[in-house]
């Protein structure tokens, strides 16, 4: 029998979920952890004034105090105007171009760079490189299609830092408004990349696909020093007032969904995981507004009830420029579905470093989010087959 959480969406399709004696899932619980660890009041304030201090002392005698990742979307286009309008920060604005943005994207990231007058860092991908990557992944039959723009972005933002000496990265997460992903659902590094490309690649070598191999990453930030900071979840951040503020102030344009600014991410996220894996990553992202109270559960649960828009041009797009005939395509729907675990990974070295990785986490080079999916859980293969 179906069990549903007593606060937020998730149910017992959800990996590796639990319920205390009140109904109260584990990833509540987390969250309320989460909640009191990351406050958002004078002690979360302060925590944002100090480490801008911090960042200014750094920044002395260099042209820039942080790199921050900017998409076109809400959160990273906030980013920009926190650090720029808010806490004085020079800032460089970094983007990672798949070659498959949308229009609003586009648009959205030359209105905040020009508007707030922010350098921006762009590192474009080879575009028969990329759809070669993306095509490797289909052929895997895996659920992360879209890691490698994920982790090239992620990449990126180090080497933007390190080109031009600076030691911090803002990052626009926050578990309030885009929730806690189940481990299992999706997973990536590099070495998962690089595995799957080897196997169902055309062979040639990749060379404009940054990505992040676990000894330039203890390089970036053991010997340069690059730390990442999340303001966002020091802030009572309401993502609907966000919006309107963006487009108020400079022209922002919302695109329809979380992570729908690029047509890789809506193919992934509205099509390719609702069907091919039964995975709709809205549960996360409702389950998070949630438990912050910016949405009810009966409208998150009336929300969730409408399956996601697609857009056929964008799948036609995709299936062409990873040169899939119509059979094949028709095929990559019928393979069986596999799991991260199938393929070599650093998961196992994770693990196995966890102790260093604690020590990266308590000294702030990377998220709590990491250390606990990538270093505590243990890999385990999971039924990736969920009900739709």
């Amino acid at each position: 029998m179906m069990k549903i959480c007593v606060r937020c969406l998730y149910n017992t399709t959800i990996p590796k979920i639990t319920f205390n004696s009140e109904g109260l899932c584990n990833y509540c619980q987390q969250y309320d952890a989460m909640d009191l660890q990351y406050p958002t009041n004078e002690l979360g304030k302060k925590s944002i004034d100090d480490y801008v201090a911090k960042m200014k002392e750094d920044g002395k005698g260099k042209k820039y105090d942080v790199v921050i990742g900017i998409s076109g979307g809400c959160d990273s286009s906030y980013m920009l105007h926190l650090a720029k309008k808010v806490y004085g920060l020079r800032v460089l604005a970094a983007h990672f171009d798949n070659t498959f943005n949308s229009k609003i994207a586009v648009e959205n990231i030359h209105n905040m760079v020009t508007k707030l007058n922010i350098d921006l860092y762009t590192h474009v991908v080879d575009n028969n490189e990329y759809q070669q990557v993306m095509r490797s992944f289909f052929k895997a039959s895996v659920p992360e299609i879209d890691a490698p723009t994920d982790l090239g972005f992620a990449t990126m933002l180090y080497i933007a830092c390190s080109k031009y000496g600076v030691k911090h990265i803002w990052e626009g997460h926050s578990f309030r408004t885009e929730g806690i992903t189940p481990p299992g659902w999706v997973y990536m590094d590099a070495k998962y990349i690089t595995s799957i490309y080897k196997m169902f690649g055309n062979g040639k070598p990749l060379k404009t696909l940054p990505l992040l191999y676990l000894h330039k990453w203890i390089y970036w930030m053991v010997v340069k020093g690059i730390k990442k900071y999340r303001p966002l979840y020091y802030l009572p951040y309401n993502k609907e007032e966000t919006k309107k503020f963006l487009a108020n102030e400079y022209g922002w344009q919302w695109y329809g969904g979380h992570h729908m600014e690029n047509r890789t991410a809506y193919f992934a996220n509205n099509y390719f995981l609702p069907k091919k894996f039964g995975i709709d990553l809205r549960m996360c992202e409702f389950s998070g507004l949630v438990r912050s109270g910016q949405m009810s559960k009966d409208q998150a649960l009336k929300e969730i009830s409408v399956p996601k828009p697609i857009d056929k041009s964008i799948e036609d797009e995709i299936r062409t420029r990873c040169s899939f005939t119509e059979e094949e395509w028709e095929q990559i729907w019928k393979m069986p579905q596999k799991h991260y675990t199938d393929y070599p990974t650093y998961k196992r070295t994770f693990e196995r470093w966890r102790w260093l990785f604690f020590i990266l986490y308590k000294k702030g080079y990377v998220n709590r989010s990491f250390y606990d999916k990538f270093c505590v859980m243990k890999e385990e293969k999971l039924n990736t087959k969920h009900e739709k």
